[in-house]
C-alpha cells in the first residue's frame, strides 16, 4: 500500500478501493465475517461480494484499515489484493454494508471471465510516457455520463452512456478504423475495463489496454499530467482532484447529478427536491406526472385484469317495494332474466350472502329469509370472466379538479352487466388512489371519445348540472349507412322516457323532447358518409336514435339497423372475439359503432372559464 505523507498528517481517515476477479464460494459465510470484521474495526463503507469476485469501498482509521487488509489477505483468494489509496478529513460513508450479487460490476453480457483473462494492463506511468511522446493511440472513458462530465483525459472519447450496461450497444457506434489502432480504456478504479476490454477484442478490436489501476492510481502516480478536471467517486467526497483530495462538489440527491459550486447557489438547488440540471418548472412537471399517468394507464389496461378468472361479486339492495318477501321472491323480481332454478341453485350452493351495512359477512341466506328494506345480500359468483375491451385509453387531460380521457371502444365507463374489473373507473381506481373519481356524464361503451371524470366533490357538483341543463357542448363525427340527399338537417323527433324489452328507446310522440343537428362532411365510396353531429339535448341514444329516423343510421348499430342492414351484419359477432382471444391476439377488439364524442366544451370548476378537450379521431375516421 502506497500513501501520501503529507495527507496523512493532515487526515485521519484512510479511504481504500480496491476489486479482484477471482471464483468464490460460501458467499453467505463469508458476508457474515466480513461485515463482523468491519463493525469490530469502525469501517464504514460497501463490500460487493458474488460468484465472480469482491468489490470494496472502505473508509476509517488507518490502523484499522490495515488490520482489516492483513485479516483479508491471509485469505488465498485475495492474498495479491491491491488497493487505491486516499484521505479525508472525515468520513465519507453513512453505514457499513456487505451485499451479494450475481456480478460486482453489472455488465449482462455471457462469457466474459476476468478472473480467467482480461486486456492487457497498461501502468500509469506508461500511459504518461506515451502521452508525453504523443503516440498514436485512442483514449476510451468507459464511464457514464455524469462522471465524464466532471473531468477526462485530454482527447479522450466519450460513449455517451448513462450506466455500464449501455456499453456493449455503445461500442458498436464506434468508427470501423478505431479497431486498428492501440487503444486504451480507463476507468474510475479500474473494475469496468476489466469486463469491457475482453467484450472489445472480441468485437474485432486489435490492440486493447485498460488503464491499471484506472484514474485513482494515475493521479497517486503521475498527477494531473493530460488530465483535465476531477474524478467522480462512489462515496460522500463525490469528486477528487488529482491530489486526491475532495473538490467540494455536491451531489443532487433527486437526479445524482455532481454540482459545482455555481449551481448549488442557484435558486433551482433545493435539498432533496431539485438541482439547475434536473429542475423543471410547474407546467413541465404537470406534464410529467400527467406522461406517466398515461403510461401506467395504458399498462394496467393492455393486462385486461377483467379476463383473469376471479370471483365476482354482485350486491343486491332490497327496495322498499321488495320488502317483506321470502329471499327467492325478491331475487326472481329484483332480476327477472334468471331463472328461479337458477337462484335456487346458487343459494343451495351458499352463494348468496346475507351483509351488514358495512358489507361484512353475517351468514348464508336461505330461500326462506324473509328481506328488509335496505338490507344488503351479496352473490358470489366464481371464475368469472369477463368480455375483452379495447385497453388503448388516452390521458388527455388532468388537474386538480378534472380527469380527462379518450375513450376507446367497446368499454364500459362504469361497471354494469358482465363488465367489472374492464372498466374505465375500475382501470383508473388504482392510479388515484385515496380518490373517488366521478363520472360526468354517460357515453356507452361502444362509443369512443371524450369522457369527463371530477377528481373532487366540489368539482362534480359544478361539472355534472352543466350536462344536466345541457349547457355543454358536445360534437360527435359518426359514420352513417348511405348518402344523405341534404347537407345540414335538424331532427327534433321525441324520444321515449323508457326502454324497450332489448334496452332502446324508440321515436315516441309522447315521449321527451330531443334535437340533433346533423352536417354531412363527405360521401364516401363504399355508400355511406362521414356526419358531424351535434346533440342539443341529452337523451339516452339520442344520435343513434335520431340518425335511424333519419334513413341513416350508424355504422356497427345492432339496436337500431336500418330495414335492408341486418344485425348480423353491423355487431362485433361473440364467436370472432372468442377466436380473437383463443388466438392469443394481442389486437384489442375493433370499435364496431361508428360514433365517437370528439370534443366537449364546458365550465371549469376551478376558473369558471370555457376549457374545450379534444379527442382524436379513431382509424375509421381518419380513413373515411
Amino acid at each position: 500500500m502506497t500513501s501520501a505523507t503529507a495527507q496523512q498528517t493532515e487526515s485521519r481517515i484512510l479511504n481504500i478501493a480496491a476489486y479482484k476477479f477471482v471464483q468464490l464460494d460460501n458467499l453467505q459465510q463469508r458476508r457474515e465475517t466480513l461485515k463482523a470484521l468491519c463493525d469490530n474495526l469502525g469501517l464504514r463503507g460497501t463490500i460487493l461480494l458474488s460468484p465472480e469476485g469482491i468489490n470494496l469501498f472502505l473508509a476509517g482509521g488507518p490502523n484499522e484499515v490495515e488490520q482489516f487488509l492483513g485479516t483479508l489477505r491471509s485469505d488465498p483468494a485475495f492474498a495479491n489484493l491491491e488497493t487505491k489509496d486516499s484521505y479525508s478529513t472525515t468520513q465519507p460513508f453513512r453505514r457499513m454494508l456487505v451485499r451479494l450479487k450475481k456480478e460486482i460490476i453489472a455488465f449482462g453480457i455471457d462469457g466474459i471471465a476476468p478472473e480467467e483473462r482480461t486486456s492487457p494492463k497498461l501502468p500509469a506511468q506508461e500511459l504518461r510516457k506515451w502521452l508525453d511522446e504523443g503516440r498514436p493511440v485512442r483514449l476510451l472513458d468507459v464511464r457514464n455520463d455524469y462522471e465524464f462530465e466532471l473531468g477526462t483525459f485530454a482527447g479522450a472519447e466519450q460513449l455517451d452512456i448513462e450506466h455500464f450496461r449501455e456499453f456493449p450497444k455503445a461500442i458498436e457506434k464506434l468508427p470501423e478504423d478505431a479497431k486498428q489502432v492501440p487503444l486504451v480504456m480507463f476507468c474510475t478504479g479500474g473494475i469496468r475495463c476489466e469486463k469491457a476490454g475482453p467484450l472489445m477484442e472480441r468485437a474485432g478490436f486489435q490492440e486493447v489496454y485498460q488503464l491499471d489501476g484506472g484514474i485513482l492510481k494515475y493521479f497517486e502516480e503521475c498527477g494531473d499530467a493530460h488530465y483535465n478536471g476531477s474524478c467522480f467517486v462512489f462515496d460522500g467526497r463525490v469528486a477528487l482532484d488529482p491530489q486526491l483530495q475532495p473538490t467540494g462538489n455536491i451531489l443532487c440527491f433527486v437526479c445524482q447529478a455532481v454540482l459545482s459550486e455555481a449551481e448549488f447557489n442557484s435558486d433551482k438547488f433545493k435539498i432533496g427536491k431539485s438541482c439547475p440540471k434536473c429542475y423543471k418548472t410547474p407546467q413541465e412537471q404537470h406534464q410529467q406526472r400527467v406522461a406517466t399517468r398515461a403510461s401506467q394507464l395504458r399498462e394496467l389496461a393492455a393486462t385486461q385484469p377483467g379476463c383473469t378468472p376471479y370471483t365476482g361479486i354482485r350486491r343486491m339492495h332490497v327496495p322498499r317495494k321488495l320488502a317483506g318477501l321470502p329471499l327467492i321472491e325478491f331475487l326472481t323480481q329484483w332480476h327477472p332474466p334468471t331463472p328461479r332454478q337458477a337462484w335456487l341453485d346458487w343459494i343451495a350452493q351458499g352463494r348468496i350472502l346475507q351483509m351488514s351495512s358495512r358489507y361484512d359477512v353475517l351468514g348464508v341466506a336461505t330461500a326462506e329469509t324473509l328481506v328488509k328494506e335496505g338490507e344488503c345480500f351479496e352473490q358470489q359468483l366464481p371464475d368469472t370472466i369477463e368480455p375483452a375491451i379495447n385497453p388503448l385509453i388516452d390521458l388527455l387531460y388532468e388537474d386538480q379538479s378534472l380527469v380527462v380521457v379518450n375513450k376507446p371502444a367497446p368499454l364500459p365507463v362504469h361497471p354494469s352487466g358482465r363488465y367489472n374489473r374492464n372498466s374505465l373507473t375500475s382501470l383508473l381506481a388504482p392510479l388515484y388512489p385515496n380518490e373517488s373519481l366521478r363520472i360526468a356524464h354517460r357515453l356507452d361503451a361502444a362509443t369512443s371519445g371524450v369522457v369527463v371524470l371530477c377528481r373532487k366533490y366540489q368539482a362534480s357538483r359544478f361539472v355534472q348540472p352543466q350536462f344536466a341543463a345541457q349547457t355543454v357542448e358536445k360534437q360527435y363525427v359518426a359514420q352513417v349507412h348511405g348518402h344523405p340527399a341534404w347537407d345540414s338537417m335538424q331532427c327534433d323527433a321525441p324520444i321515449s322516457a323508457k326502454p324497450s324489452a332489448a334496452g332502446g328507446r324508440k321515436i315516441d310522440s309522447a315521449g321527451q323532447s330531443a334535437a340533433t343537428e346533423f352536417h354531412v362532411l363527405r360521401r364516401l365510396p363504399d355508400g355511406t358518409s362521414l356526419l358531424k353531429v351535434t346533440p342539443l339535448s341529452g337523451r339516452t341514444h339520442q344520435i343513434r336514435l335520431h340518425a335511424c329516423h333519419l334513413g341513416h343510421p350508424l355504422v356497427g348499430d345492432a339496436l337500431y339497423p336500418s330495414g335492408d342492414v341486418t344485425a348480423e351484419s353491423n355487431q362485433l359477432r361473440s364467436s370472432e372475439l372468442s377466436s380473437e382471444l383463443s388466438s392469443g391476439s394481442q389486437a384489442p377488439p375493433t370499435q364496431t359503432l361508428r360514433l365517437h364524442a370528439a370534443s366537449i366544451t364546458l365550465q371549469h370548476p376551478d376558473t369558471r372559464s370555457p376549457i374545450v378537450f379534444t379527442a382524436p379521431m379513431p382509424a375509421w375516421a381518419e380513413r373515411a
